[in-house]
Order: structure tokens, then C-alpha cells, then sequence
């Protein structure tokens, strides 16, 4: 039965990252084809001199960057405050946000945006997507954070405050510190999950926006491109560790 669960779990994990070194593999592939012809890093060098790549990138860490860290903020606030005072709504709609299909979400932000810059006068541009990501990372920092909550001693606040320590001083001192591995997890959580999003950034991003996967769809519309194996390689490689690390810190 063990030796099943191991063949089992060995052809999973080969089903899931075998293509993944597939790519790595012809990243470093002299020839355009899939023929081999020898080891070079040619693609990667045309990687970073393509212009169109390197400011997509730019906006891509721009956007995960801001995002991250207003959505970082906000949920976990928001899962301090479903800590204190649990609501079945509330906690109910934070679920929801999360099994909601990216174009449900992304045509009906698409539609709150249309409506409010009719009267606002503005247009798609960096802020709505910014606002875009920072919407659907929120709940993934508040069921990280509330995760960790759940282990937390509310008799340590309270020993603060009898100490004299206000109800700020109280959760700045105690509980944060305590919180600081998931908040940590779950901000590289949010920054994977933003600069990694297509779908929803395809529909509120304006003219001057456009990110990374976007450009990247667009070439590999045109035809597969070497050019196109280094970008996902650094990408995989990259956000293969932020998830480790935050794996790490989560249970830290």
C-alpha cells in the first residue's frame, strides 16, 4: 500500500513539474526548434533586450508591489477584526470572493469602473488595476492571517492592557509580532498571485498597462517563441521560491 501512495504521488508530481523542466530545458536551447543543438543563454540576453518585455515587467512589479502591500494591510486588519467579532456574512463573503471564476469578477470591476469614471471623468490605466488586484488579494491575506489568529492567546492582550498598555499599543506589540511570520507568508502570497494574474488584469488594464502575462500571451498568440521559454523559466523560478519561502514563514 506505501509503495502504491509512493508510485502514486511520484507520477503526480511528474505529471505537474516534468513540463515545467521541459521548458527550463529548451530555455537553454541554441535552436529555435525543438531539436537540441547545444547549450546557450541566447534567448535570455534577447529576453532582456526586448523593450516591450522589460516595461511590462516594470508595470507588472509596480502593480504587485502597491497591491501587495495595501491588500498585506487591509486584510489583515480585516482578519483581526473577524477574530474579535466573528460573523458567519461576512466570513461567508470572504469564501465566496475566493471560489468566484476570474471573468465573473474581472467584467463585473470592469463594469463598477465603467460606471464610477462616468462620473469621475477617468480612465482604465496602472490604479484600476492596481485596485483590481488589491480586491481579490485581500482575501487570501485574511485566511492566512486569520489562520494563524485562530492559535493566538487572547489572554495576552488582555495581560497588556492590565499592564497599561492601550488597545493600539496592546495588538502593536503583542499580536503583531506574533502575526509577523503569516502576515509575511501571506503578503508573498499576494504579491505571487498579482503579478501572476491574467484574466481579471486583461479586462480593467488601460492602453499603458499592459503586464507581463499579458505581453506574454500576446507573443505566444503570434507563435511559439524561445524568447518565450526563458521568460516563463525566470518566472517559474522566481515565484517557485517566493512560494517556498512563504510555505516557510507560514509555518514559522
Amino acid at each position: 500500500m506505501k509503495r502504491g501512495l509512493a508510485v502514486y504521488a511520484a507520477a503526480v508530481y511528474a505529471f505537474l513539474h516534468v513540463p515545467l523542466l521541459i521548458l527550463a530545458v529548451f530555455s537553454v536551447n541554441a535552436s529555435r526548434f525543438t531539436a537540441w543543438q547545444g547549450f546557450s543563454l541566447h534567448w535570455y540576453g534577447a529576453m532582456f533586450a526586448d523593450r516591450d518585455l522589460l516595461e511590462s515587467a516594470a508595470n507588472s512589479l509596480v502593480i504587485a508591489v502597491v497591491s501587495t502591500l495595501l491588500a498585506t494591510i487591509i486584510g489583515t486588519l480585516a482578519a483581526y477584526a473577524l477574530w474579535k467579532r466573528s460573523s458567519a456574512w461576512l466570513a461567508g463573503g470572504l469564501y465566496l470572493s475566493l471560489v468566484t471564476p476570474e471573468i465573473v469578477t474581472g467584467v463585473s470591476l470592469l463594469a463598477l469602473f465603467q460606471w464610477a469614471f462616468h462620473y469621475l471623468n477617468l480612465r482604465l490605466g496602472m490604479h484600476t488595476v492596481i485596485l483590481a488586484h488589491i480586491s481579490f488579494s485581500v482575501a487570501y491575506v485574511v485566511v492566512v492571517v486569520l489562520a494563524r489568529l485562530r492559535g493566538f492567546d487572547p489572554s495576552l492582550e488582555e495581560a497588556a492592557q492590565d499592564l497599561g498598555a492601550t488597545e493600539f499599543a496592546a495588538f502593536r506589540l503583542v499580536t503583531l509580532p506574533f502575526l509577523a511570520p503569516a502576515v509575511a507568508a501571506a503578503a508573498m502570497l499576494a504579491f505571487t498571485i498579482s503579478i501572476d494574474d491574467y484574466v481579471i488584469t486583461s479586462l480593467v488594464a488601460g492602453v499603458d498597462s499592459q503586464t507581463l502575462p499579458m505581453v506574454i500571451y500576446a507573443m505566444a498568440r503570434r507563435g511559439v517563441s524561445p524568447v518565450l521559454n526563458a521568460v516563463s523559466t525566470t518566472i517559474v523560478v522566481l515565484l517557485g521560491a517566493l512560494v517556498l519561502i512563504s510555505e516557510r514563514l507560514r509555518r514559522a
